[in-house]
């Protein structure tokens, strides 16, 4: 079996790095098709789910819109755990912000980064996480 020294690893991994993302993109071509696609997740133990609205231009991510909505469909917003229209419950509320706040760095994250993987779960917003993984998927199989 022959050995490869340094420079041999070197130009392999250089090598690799330039031609990687060739092959990943199918030779030049986009990754997707360009144009407003939306997806859904399931819906959670309560009937909720999350949407995410994504914009490709150039085969990539350029905007990604994301929301959760209530099981009536309701967006959960700056109301999202008031009790008609008061905060009876102060901690619901503030759990309940927090996975408001959640759905907007998901969004922001993956329109940064342009790789749904390098977006990271909020601690106690995981169940949106989940949603806007799914609702990302989902989008993108239809951009396909």
């Amino acid at each position: 079996m022959k050995k490869f020294g340094v420079l041999g690893v070197l130009r392999a991994a250089v090598l690799l790095a330039v031609l990687l993302p060739v092959l990943l993109t199918g030779c030049g071509k986009a990754a997707h098709k360009d144009g407003i696609y939306t997806g859904q997740s399931g819906e959670d133990d309560t009937g909720a789910w999350g949407e995410v609205t994504l914009t490709i231009e150039g085969g990539e991510v350029r905007d990604c819109v994301f929301v959760t909505r209530q099981k009536d469909g309701t967006v959960k917003d700056e109301n999202y755990g008031k009790v008609n229209g008061e905060i009876s419950n102060r901690d619901f509320y503030d759990k309940a912000q927090l996975a408001v706040e959640a759905m907007k760095k998901y969004a922001a994250e993956y329109r940064k980064a342009g790789n749904v993987n390098d977006v990271e779960a909020v601690s106690g917003a995981t169940i949106a996480y989940d949603q806007f993984l799914e609702a990302v998927e989902r989008a993108l199989e239809k951009a396909k």
